[in-house]
């Protein structure tokens, strides 16, 4: 079921990718054979391709045995530009969007329970299965989502993995939830808060110490308060919601509950947890993590979105700036997200 690509020079057609050959090295622009989809895949051109931090975590050795060489990338636009045989809801010129959860076993008992997301024998786009730093990739038609045609672009792209693992991490709050905390104001909170916003909830956006720029992204966006992490919150939170991957947040986001109150943990890695208080707890107060994400929350989602609508601010670097793009998530100068355009 993995979607590789074959990685050796072959006659056209070709297309460009960026390929990881090894964690800790910049990525290599390549020239690669254009993939053939098996029977159940769809063959994607490539419109965008969202850059995340997870694809940090993976670069850095932080997520350890990626495929390998690998092309990253798991916030894919694309229009379907062939199929397999056996492919039957999509067709030639589709629009869809491809996240990172690409495969699940249906057969596991993480799967029977309806919680693939904790499949046993997943495969993730852009980590086991090659993804969209490319011109054109390859993907299970059962994995890919058609999109409303307003995200045909490159503002569709962060929809596909931070406005999902956002929306997902959303769902694990109370519903009585009214003022929710965000830690980390990147792209996920970004999106996030406007989900949060149009429920007529209270957003309070926590950013790295000094971060004046992204405070104001917050309020313009309809933060009630914006403010540097380490600073407690104006009041009780009901929630806490953390995007930022420092363990530190968790005890000082408990801190800043109410009784009741849950802080969820949205990245995929995080730093040591330190130690804090029983107090902290106390209080029947809640800690816990998010997971990937389920196709049924992708399609609640988009679904969602296109109702809101939720907007995207980008920073848009071409396909083999992919290195440049990287560092600028790494050192925090991209307000919102960061995408590659073919």
């Amino acid at each position: 079921m993995k979607a590789e690509l074959e990685y050796k020079e072959l006659p056209l057609p070709m297309m460009r990718a960026m390929v990881m050959e090894k964690t800790g090295k910049p990525l290599q622009l390549k020239k690669l054979a254009v993939p053939t989809p098996s029977s159940k895949q769809v063959l994607i051109k490539v419109i965008a391709c969202g850059v995340c931090r997870t694809d940090l975590h993976i670069i850095d050795g932080e997520l350890t045995y990626p495929k390998l060489p690998l092309i990253m990338g798991h916030e894919i636009i694309g229009t379907v530009y062939r199929t397999g045989n056996e492919v039957s809801k999509f067709k030639t010129g589709d629009l869809v969007g491809v996240p990172w959860l690409g495969y699940t076993c249906g057969k596991c008992r993480y799967c029977v329970q309806g919680r693939e997301n904790l499949c046993e024998n997943a495969l993730f786009t852009g980590y086991n299965i090659d993804g969209g730093y490319a011109e054109y990739t390859l993907a299970d038609e059962n994995y890919c989502f058609p999109l409303d045609p307003r995200y045909a672009n490159s503002s569709g792209a962060p929809l596909m993995c931070a406005g999902m693992i956002g929306y997902r991490s959303y769902k694990m709050v109370d519903p009585s939830a009214n003022r929710i905390g965000i830690y980390g104001f990147g792209a996920a909170a970004s999106l996030l808060t406007q989900v949060v916003i149009a429920e007529k909830k209270e957003v309070f956006a926590f950013t790295r110490d000094g971060d004046a720029e992204a405070q104001k992204f917050a309020l313009g966006l309809g933060a009630t308060w914006a403010g540097d992490s380490s600073q407690p919150a104006p009041e009780k939170m009901d929630a806490a919601i953390i995007f930022a991957s420092l363990g530190a947040l968790v005890p000082k986001a408990l801190k800043d509950l109410e009784k009741g109150g849950t802080v969820v943990c949205g990245g995929i890695h995080m730093s040591n947890i330190p130690s804090f208080p029983y107090s902290n707890l106390w209080g029947e107060r809640i800690v816990r993590s998010v997971a990937n994400l389920t196709r049924q929350d992708a399609s609640e989602y988009l679904s969602l979105a296109t109702k809101i609508p939720i907007r995207t601010e980008t920073t848009l670097f071409k396909l083999e700036e992919a290195n440049q793009a990287l560092e600028a998530l790494r050192a925090g100068k991209i307000t919102g997200a960061t995408v590659l355009v073919m």
